[in-house]
């Protein structure tokens, strides 16, 4: 999904059409057997950066403190040739890897048809926020690198205002300021912090609201196309093209801006967001 620069409180989304995760089935150690390896922080650390210097294209990857490994996650577009090749990157600590494969493409897409629009795609708004007198929304960096004015109808004949600022790849965070006094921007949410195990909830326009679970936080994903982004929060909600943008949340605690991911909402799928906290702090304003 992707939205840039102006105000306004609609994003887009990118779908993820995500299976049901392949995960491995373990055997019982037998006598003698030797113990897993245990790898130290830094040197997951150290797999991690590797698996992004293997420029293979629709993964996502964290650290899972749990297991002590590197979990990767490739969708459909990855081939056994590409899961070697990460491997060989890894060079001597592949063994920290975790390998699991997912249904559909990781992507981030702009959709055409609903809540903020502009020449170029739809898209979700995130959360509104405010700076001394002048007000803004968050929505996916994706998208306001995309769309430099943002509109409240498909038409576009509705002003919304224009994209003040985005950054994407690396992060996925946009600001729009509002230009039309005509427009109302509701506010509710406080900003905090996601945590592993989470309940929360995602709203955007093309499915409407959804929730599930926070799975990892600190996650780097790949998208087709595009660069890596890194730091996301990475759950197991569904949504399609046109929800970029829009907001993840618990209760009225912002916790992120949907990025992308893989599935839908009739077989799930997983998801990835934006901390919002990230975005706050770069613009220096405030949720409300």
């Amino acid at each position: 999904m992707r939205i840039r620069r102006t105000t306004g409180r609609a994003a887009r989304l990118f779908t993820v059409a995500v299976a049901a995760v392949t995960a491995g089935v373990l055997a019982l150690p037998t006598a003698g057997a030797a113990s897993p390896q245990v790898y130290t922080t830094t040197q997951l650390i150290a797999v991690s950066d590797a698996v992004e210097r293997s420029g293979v294209a629709g993964i996502a990857w964290h650290v899972d403190d749990r297991t002590g490994r590197v979990v990767v996650t490739a969708d459909d577009s990855v081939s056994r040739a590409e899961i070697a090749k990460i491997k060989l990157t890894a060079r001597g600590m592949a063994g920290a890897i975790t390998f699991e494969r997912t249904s559909g493409v990781f992507t981030r897409l702009v959709s055409s048809g609903d809540p903020i629009y502009g020449s170029g795609g739809r898209c979700s708004l995130g959360f509104n926020a405010v700076s001394g007198s002048t007000y803004y929304f968050l929505t996916a960096g994706h998208c306001g690198e995309v769309i430099s004015t943002w509109y409240s109808n498909s038409a576009q004949t509705s002003l919304i205002g224009p994209t003040v600022d985005y950054s994407f790849p690396g992060d996925d965070y946009a600001l729009v300021r509002y230009a039309n006094p005509a427009q109302s921007h509701p506010g509710g949410f406080t900003v905090g912090d996601a945590s592993v195990g989470q309940s929360v909830t995602r709203t955007g326009s093309t499915t409407g609201t959804h929730s599930g679970t926070v799975t990892a936080l600190n996650a780097r994903v790949r998208y087709l196309g595009s660069g890596v982004v890194r730091g996301l929060i990475r759950t197991d909600v569904c949504a399609e093209p046109g929800d970029s943008g829009g907001p993840l949340y618990s209760g009225s605690t912002a916790l992120g801006l949907t990025s992308g991911g893989s599935g839908n909402c009739r077989t799930g799928g997983t998801t990835f967001y934006q901390p919002v906290r990230e975005a706050v702090d770069e613009y220096d304003v405030t949720i409300y």
